[in-house]
């Protein structure tokens, strides 16, 4: 009996070598663009608090349309997945189609709500805790920062389209090779634009973001280009733009199924926003703090963010293909796989969190704060861990109402009332009131223990049977 509940849980070498097949390119990819990230981060903080401020509000605006585009591609991705499992071309061209108009109408959505708002936008994240001289310059150093991002919203859009689209189909190491030559492209030119290297001009927050419109238009040259030079292996670009075609059930599954899945990013976007809106409330030092923690810890995320997407990709192409059990034991192997690896890599940046913020051009309280925050989100990795992959389980089975309540329902119902009375209605330092927002999710790992559990994400979408 042991030996069976082992075998439940733990994989052979095998299964472990096909699900880093997988994983390992998505880790490499996100793992680089992060560290990237962290770079230049870095030397943006060289410039001083106030302008790593103003940056980080920018970022946190942008973050929310990232994670809109997330969605959109997520959405009709986990037909994607299916279609391609059952070996159905047409189908997967069709959700490529469709992800790309929706993308391109919530762009200009986003691009018009940038250029109409940006101040009230950035000002909702500056208050007291700082003289009026250092919140105006984070005003317009975020003002600066987000005028010259917009351009750089249209490629990034569509190098997720494609991307999602590979990914889908089980090709992650091009979508991670396009990542790196941009992440080249953008450390080279962040060092050349903001400190004014190599002959160019001192451009600061401005030159951090040029760099980075250059590296997305890079992304995208790379990634499309292989894809339609390599269309005999990619057979559904095959006339893609010729003729849009996306047949009305399809779009209406994909409505159903696959709409709750972009709210509930859009939503879980919004609700990080006014998370981090709250966390501000403490002045201009827990903003360039949750800067600081945010950016190490994303390098060190990126193992359960690319076992979640494994787990989309892996299970759902199971799905797919109507192998129902072995998605239900992979899926378990998968979600123990991470949880281990996340407590490994936990305890690894709580022993470091002090060695980061020393490198950053700031206060000595910021540093302390950023400390604190990284520990208290490393003790919390390997639920974060368990709660991405069961995220992942319900999505790959179109589970996509369920997978909002449990996602952005929670944080809107749960996490972000509780932030916003501990900001306005007591005076609960930073770190206890990220660590409390944090830990209220312990009841979603409950939650989604039992869903994932009970089995009801096993369904296959793109069977003839099942979508009639």
């Amino acid at each position: 009996m042991q030996a069976a509940r082992w075998k439940r849980l733990f994989g052979d070498r095998k299964f472990y070598s096909m699900v880093l097949a997988v994983a390992l390119p998505i880790m490499a990819q996100n793992g680089v663009t992060n560290f990237v990230s962290m770079l230049d981060n870095i030397m943006v903080g060289q410039l001083g608090t106030e302008p790593m401020s103003g940056v980080a509000i920018a970022n946190q605006l942008l973050f929310v349309f990232n994670l809109c585009i997330f969605g959109a591609t997520s959405g009709a991705g986990i037909f994607g997945a299916q279609f391609y499992g059952s070996g159905d071309t047409d189908g997967l061209r069709s959700t490529f189609q469709f992800k790309l108009l929706l993308c391109a109408g919530l762009t200009v959505l986003a691009i018009g709500i940038l250029m109409a708002f940006p101040e009230p936008l950035i000002r909702l994240y500056l208050h007291e805790g700082g003289s009026a001289a250092d919140i105006e310059a984070t005003l317009q150093y975020g003002l600066d920062y987000v005028r010259v991002m917009l351009w750089g919203l249209f490629p990034f859009m569509i190098v997720q389209v494609y991307s999602s689209t590979l990914r889908e189909t089980g090709q992650t190491v091009v979508p991670m090779v396009a990542s790196i030559a941009a992440i080249l492209v953008n450390l080279t030119f962040n060092y050349f634009l903001i400190f004014g290297r190599m002959g160019f001009p001192r451009l600061e927050v401005r030159g951090a973001a040029i760099a980075t419109v250059l590296s997305r238009f890079v992304e995208l040259a790379v990634i499309a280009g292989w894809t339609h030079a390599h269309a005999a292996r990619n057979r559904f670009v095959h006339g893609v733009y010729r003729k849009i075609h996306i047949p009305g059930r399809l779009a209406k599954q994909i409505f159903a199924k696959g709409m709750p899945l972009m709210y509930n990013e859009i939503l879980w976007a919004a609700g990080t926003a006014i998370l981090n809106q709250c966390y501000s409330m403490r002045g201009l030092e827990a903003v360039a703090a949750t800067n600081i923690s945010s950016t190490i810890f994303n390098v060190f995320n990126v193992v359960y963010m690319a076992l979640g997407v494994a787990v989309g990709i892996v299970v759902g192409q199971k799905l797919g293909a109507g192998e129902m059990e072995e998605a239900r034991e992979t899926d378990t192997r998968m979600i123990v796989f991470a949880v281990l690896s996340c407590l490994a890599l936990g305890t690894l940046l709580f022993a470091t969190a002090p060695l980061f913020p020393a490198i950053y051009n700031t206060t000595d309280e910021v540093r302390a704060l950023a400390t604190n925050l990284m520990r208290v989100s490393a003790s919390f990795m390997p639920m974060y861990a368990f709660l991405h992959t069961c995220y992942y389980t319900l999505r790959s089975g179109g589970k996509t109402v369920i997978t909002f309540f449990f996602d952005s329902g929670f944080i809107w119902v749960c996490s972000m009332p509780l932030a916003f009375c501990l900001a306005r209605f007591t005076s609960v330092p930073l770190v206890t009131m990220y660590a409390l927002c944090q830990g209220i999710e312990l009841i979603k790992c409950v939650i989604g223990f039992i869903l994932v559990k009970k089995g009801v994400w096993i369904h296959n979408l793109v069977s003839r049977k099942e979508s009639a």
